[in-house]
């Protein structure tokens, strides 16, 4: 699925991104910036719970889609819904890759690869600096 960044049902000036994130989280969301691997909040996190893009707040990765992909960024193998994470076609920097983009802001979030190990083949590399986690989404809806 594709959508164009203007297309995205959340719009904000740079400026007003600028002022709810941190400059490191708007290199990674707005500027389509990488954490260094093994660097992120996320990596290693295992709690229960629902990861929410960390500029718009939208759900988009139930803890139970996660896994360690000993890649060096948080890993999972689906986004909670359809829409919730949308994929565009990435030819940055002589490869060809497929971006995965907030639903909600269009903000990027990291690449999906067709390496991962559960079922559905997908690993969804995430920079941690692009999601926050909630674990009371996870016990609310139990």
């Amino acid at each position: 699925m594709s959508k164009e960044e203007n297309q995205f049902p959340i719009t904000k000036t740079d400026q007003e991104w600028k002022s709810m994130l941190t400059p490191e989280e708007y290199y990674v969301l707005r500027e389509k910036g990488t954490e260094r691997p093994f660097t992120g909040t996320y990596n290693v996190h295992f709690e229960e719970g629902m990861y929410n893009c960390r500029a718009c707040d939208a759900p988009l990765f139930s803890s139970d889609s996660k896994f360690d992909g000993h890649c060096g960024w948080p890993s999972f193998d689906a986004g909670i819904a359809s829409g919730a994470v949308v994929e565009k076609q990435d030819k940055t920097l002589g490869m060809s890759r497929t971006e995965i983009l907030c639903g909600g802001c269009g903000g990027h979030l990291g690449h999906v690869f067709n390496d991962g190990p559960t079922t559905t083949g997908l690993r969804y590399c995430v920079n941690s600096l692009s999601i926050s986690f909630d674990e009371d989404i996870k016990k609310d809806s139990e």
